[in-house]
C-alpha cells in the first residue's frame, strides 16, 4: 500500500471528515480524542480488496493506533484482531 498516493490521501480525509477527526475507539467511551490516522481494520498488505473501502477504515488516534497495531513489525495486537473480528466484510459499521 503507497500512503503516498494522491488516491489515498484523498480516501484518508474523506474517513477523517465522516468521523469528525474524533478517534472512533475512544469515542465508545465517550472519550473525544482527536484522530490523525486512518486505520486499516483488515490490514491492506494481507487484504489489498478491501484498502479503500469506508467499512474497513477507521479513524484512530497515533495513541489508539499504537494499541492496536504492533508498529515494528505491522501485525495486529489483540486489540487490533478484537476489532477485526467485530467488523463484519462489505457491511457499514457506522450506521
Amino acid at each position: 500500500m503507497d500512503y503516498t498516493r494522491k488516491k489515498w490521501k484523498r480516501k484518508r480525509a474523506h474517513i477523517l471528515r465522516m468521523d469528525q477527526y474524533l478517534d472512533c475507539i475512544e469515542l465508545r467511551y465517550g472519550r473525544r480524542v482527536q484522530a490523525t490516522i486512518v486505520h486499516h481494520i483488515y490490514p491492506a498488505a494481507e487484504y489489498p480488496e478491501y484498502a479503500y473501502c469506508d467499512w474497513n477504515l477507521i479513524s484512530v488516534s497515533m495513541a489508539t493506533h499504537n494499541k492496536l497495531e504492533n508498529r515494528s513489525t505491522g501485525a495486529l495486537t489483540e486489540m487490533g484482531i478484537a476489532l477485526q473480528r467485530r467488523t463484519i466484510p462489505g457491511i457499514d459499521w457506522r450506521k
